[in-house]
């Protein structure tokens, strides 16, 4: 159903920004929402300005945070700004100013210099970012004068979606005393003897991460899978063109080329490419026996091992990368692309908390701290370049 499809993709269907496809979608809110709430046990908030599934995930992970954002104070301006935004009307202005006094008055740890150019940068990026989701407009002025000094003014006009921006919690988030409190709150209304939790964090953790693991994650999941996995794979076949793969410690949900039910790799881009590239040569290794697959399905290497398969690929199929990639010192493409295979979930390094697999990785993919272990959805993808390409 595209039009499930649609609220799975986006943050939400604003009715100011796309009129036909939110009327499309308020017409089939009765069977979306039956999967939606049924399957995963995801909210859809339906009103006059908007149309939103919750997606809250059962595991968060690093790639699901804002691309945009590069700093936590960027993230703490933004939860300012709703804040601010909370006792606006829709369509009511401000001036940045008045935004800018609002953030020094209440930034934990103290306010934030705004003579500082990366400070205003942090800021305009935050705006940029709430302008494009569709929280605000910009009726008058331009960021960059502010970007530049600190005395100038941008008109702003709420649309009153910023109420919808954050989940609703079942409690006092004022109780939580622990990360994990957030997580688990979604559950703590609900009889996990019914197993209705279960079923709605696999279905979630198979559309909203790029793999399911065994360990790592909760061993019951996969029990569910055992028993119910050809029901999830017949359900999620029939709505969307995909397919749903389970092996013994794995399990993955596939998009076809028709599929819009999220971000998905690979992207349109040479980076994509490269990792595909990736993916191949480490395939070619398992294969050949030179790394050796371990019994939760990971492979560990060494990490000068796996830099040194990185640069080799680059030497071997560099003729197709762009310029950029091309030319990039190798000290600089093995971080690129390390740090883009571990947002991507295809390899953890032991440079975390105590070299620990994060959770939702498998478990026993303790990455000691010269080592890199390659997950199962390394193994799902890999590219090649086409037989007449010449370098």
């Amino acid at each position: 159903m595209k039009e499930l499809e649609a609220l799975l993709d986006r943050r939400w269907i604003l009715k100011s920004q796309d009129k036909e496809l939110y009327y499309q979608v308020r017409d089939c809110l009765g069977e979306i929402r039956r999967f939606a709430t049924d399957k995963m046990g995801c909210q859809v908030i339906e009103n006059s300005l908007l149309v939103k599934m919750e997606k809250i995930p059962a595991i968060p992970e690093q790639f699901m945070g804002i691309a945009e954002f590069t700093s936590r104070e960027e993230y703490a301006f933004l939860c300012i700004l709703l804040m601010f935004l909370e006792d606006k009307d829709a369509q009511e202005q401000f001036i940045l100013s008045q935004l800018t006094e609002y953030i020094a008055a209440n930034m934990p740890g103290g306010a934030p210099d705004w003579t500082l150019y990366t400070s205003r940068r942090r800021l305009v990026k935050v705006l940029r970012y709430a302008a494009a989701q569709g929280i605000l407009q910009v009726t008058d002025g331009s960021d960059d004068v502010f970007m530049d000094e600190r005395s100038g003014e941008v008109l702003y006009e709420n649309t009153g979606a910023s109420r919808y921006f954050m989940r609703n919690f079942s409690r006092d988030v004022m109780e939580y005393t622990k990360p994990e409190d957030f997580r688990e709150s979604e559950w703590f209304e609900m009889d996990e003897d019914k197993g209705i939790v279960r079923r709605h964090r696999v279905y979630k953790r198979l559309m909203f991460s790029v793999g399911m693991y065994r360990e790592g994650g909760f061993e019951e999941d996969f029990e569910y899978l055992k028993y119910y996995g050809r029901r999830l794979a017949e359900d999620l076949e029939r709505e969307f063109d995909c397919q749903v793969h389970i092996h013994k410690g794995s399990a993955f949900f596939i998009m076809g080329e028709d599929c819009r039910a999220g971000v998905a790799f690979p992207g349109n881009n040479v980076l994509s490419d490269i990792i595909l590239l990736v993916c191949a040569k480490i395939r070619r290794n398992v294969e050949e026996g030179t790394w050796r697959t371990q019994p939760d399905e990971t492979v560990r290497v060494e990490r000068v091992e796996f830099e040194r398969m990185l640069k080799m690929v680059k030497a071997e199929r560099g003729a197709g990368f762009t310029k950029n990639y091309r030319e990039m010192p190798e000290g600089e493409f093995v971080r690129e692309l390390t740090e883009a295979m571990e947002r991507w979930m295809f390899i953890g390094r032991g440079d975390g908390e105590n070299g620990e697999a994060r959770a939702g990785r498998p478990a026993d993919a303790k990455a000691q701290g010269g080592q890199v272990v390659i997950y199962p959805a390394a193994g799902k993808v890999a590219g090649r370049y086409p037989e007449d390409f010449k370098a």
